[in-house]
């Protein structure tokens, strides 16, 4: 059998990897190819479309632009030269990022790309004759809101592009919110119930609608003074919230780090995630980002390290501290910390099976102590086990300067050595990293199911239900029962739910996005001061204005850039 299969790329408009100003569409590749089956043509039309999500997700791309520009995360020069490139990090935690920023670039070509191929995958689809055509279909034209609806929320404005034949239309504001949710609810019926790993289900887009509804008024008014929540959206976050807790589909995770581990894509608390297997080559950045260059954390690959990056600020940490008072949060909040490693027995090394060594998880504060490696190999004990004991900044030439994290940490001398802050271990150190860089083995969380409650406590607040949001919000925090209890709050409000959504969705990309909305994301905190409201929303970069300057007014830039 001969098919003749038509791949296109509706790049839209600025062909934005190369710069090109030409708005058409561009036919990279004509071929015929013999022995496929209509359902496999399918398969390779739908698979693009899901392929930018791991890259979307790179420590250098949009956590980069959710977390590091919040008061959660913080990137200084590593004594006084690593993580410089020209001050990019240090701009965005001050919220003087411009238009040749590489973070803001590396998103901007991702989500772009990934548009694309949405909106060829959604034409290709139409003439397929398989029966996965239809779902393919709905899949696509969801991940194409999807991609969009990130789209609006870090630039401030949305690519329609529906035929291959016509330029793209920039949308935003009010149209913006309305077309990303009717391409949602034009996908649903068609999706699936359940589909394989990091597939948009049914769940998946009503999680996103919920997510949409609950942005509206920042989206609608990007400058406001103050947003207005209207009581229609806020009730259609409550139902596509409910639609997915009486779906009977998800549950709590009882241990929380288990939501995290590696191969955690059959845990029942991921409603839509980041496919990341090794033979997809997932990354393991979330994890490599943080973590000290002398933190080794498998033994089968002695290579494998961190890179001294983001540590938390002192406001985040600060944070739990004023939560619990006088008892560590690590002692009351299951969320806080996971001690998995006895580093030393009345301070001398300990030895341990390679099979049972795991790093410690969540927050990870003071002397740090792993696996001892002199000259690329791990030393071992007499009995052939591995040798356990505290950390120096060997790889960093500071043999004498133990991995010490401190709570400080800002854009000093002394606040950005390579000890500096506490770090944030939330995805296990997936076992198959080499490098430390690659072959992640943690699907990463878009929509998860505590985040559903969380949004919906939020609906019912604003809606002055404070009795309900409470129960949701308390059924999130007494889930968590596997290693300590997590405890009942007696009341909340607004800014009680902006701390439990700190507590319960830190590192997780949603940081950004949620301070502006609860009007927190002009305040001040570790090396931050600027309260101008311009920057809630990113520049758009200067390559795709140059690449359209044939069209005049088609890429406005964002105001105060």
């Amino acid at each position: 059998m001969k098919q003749k299969l038509l791949i296109r790329f509706a790049l839209l408009g600025i062909i934005f990897l190369t710069g090109c100003t030409k708005l058409d569409e561009v036919v990279l590749d004509e071929s015929s190819v013999t022995g496929l089956s209509e359902k496999q043509i399918a398969d390779g039309i739908i698979a693009p479309v899901y392929a930018g999500l791991p890259s979307l997700f790179q420590h250098t791309v949009y956590f980069a632009l959710q977390e590091i520009s919040t008061d959660e995360a913080i990137l200084p020069y590593r004594g006084g030269t690593d993580w410089g490139d020209n001050g990019i990090f240090l701009s965005l935690h001050r919220h003087e990022t411009m238009s040749t920023d590489p973070n803001v670039r590396n998103t901007w070509t991702v989500l772009t790309l990934s548009i694309s191929r949405a909106v060829t995958a959604m034409n290709s689809l139409i003439t397929n004759k398989d029966a996965s055509a239809k779902v393919y279909l709905a899949e696509a034209t969801g991940m194409y809101a999807y991609y969009n609806m990130v789209m609006l929320d870090l630039f401030g404005i949305v690519f329609v592009k529906d035929d291959l034949g016509t330029a793209s239309k920039i949308l935003r504001g009010t149209e913006a919110v309305d077309y990303i949710k009717k391409k949602l609810l034009e996908a649903e019926p068609n999706l699936e119930t359940t589909a394989g790993p990091g597939r948009l289900t049914k769940a998946g887009a009503w999680g996103l609608l919920a997510r949409l509804h609950l942005n509206a008024a920042v989206y609608r008014d990007r400058y406001a003074s103050a947003f207005t929540f209207t009581p229609e959206d806020m009730d259609k976050v409550n139902e596509y919230t409910t639609k997915i807790i009486t779906s009977n589909q998800f549950a709590f995770a009882t241990d929380y780090w288990t939501i995290f581990n590696d191969e955690n894509r059959n845990n029942k608390e991921l409603v839509f995630a980041v496919d990341q297997r090794a033979d997809l080559n997932g990354h393991n950045r979330l994890a490599y980002f943080t973590l000290s260059g002398d933190q080794f954390p498998l033994p089968a690959y002695p290579g494998a390290n961190g890179t001294d990056g983001p540590g938390i600020t002192p406001d985040f940490y600060r944070s739990w501290v004023s939560a619990y008072g006088s008892v560590d949060p690590a002692q009351a909040d299951p969320r806080f910390y996971k001690k998995n490693m006895v580093p030393t027995i009345n301070g001398k090394d300990t030895c341990i099976d390679a099979a049972s060594f795991r790093y410690d998880r969540g927050i990870l504060r003071g002397q740090q102590y792993g696996l001892l490696r002199v000259n690329g190999a791990f030393l071992k004990c007499p009995d052939g086990r591995l040798r356990v004991g505290k950390l120096y900044n060997v790889t960093r030439s500071k043999p004498n300067l133990p991995v010490n994290f401190t709570e400080q940490i800002d854009f000093t001398t002394a606040g950005s050595d390579y000890s500096t802050g506490f770090r944030a271990l939330k995805f296990e150190f997936s076992k198959g990293s080499v490098s430390g860089r690659n072959f992640g083995e943690v699907d990463i969380p878009i929509v998860r199911f505590a985040d559903v409650y969380l949004m919906r406590a939020e609906a019912k607040l604003r809606k002055n239900d404070a009795a309900g949001a409470l129960a949701d919000v308390n059924l999130v925090r007494t889930s968590r029962t596997a290693n300590i209890a997590g405890s009942a709050l007696s009341s909340v409000n607004l800014d009680l739910l902006f701390r439990e959504r700190g507590f319960e969705l830190y590192w997780e990309l949603q940081r950004r996005t949620d301070m502006v909305r609860f009007g927190k994301y002009e305040g001040a905190w570790t090396e931050k001061t600027n309260t101008d409201k311009n920057k809630r929303i990113f520049p758009i970069p200067q390559t795709a204005i140059d690449g359209s300057s044939n069209l005049p007014g088609y890429l406005k830039q964002n105001q105060g850039y």
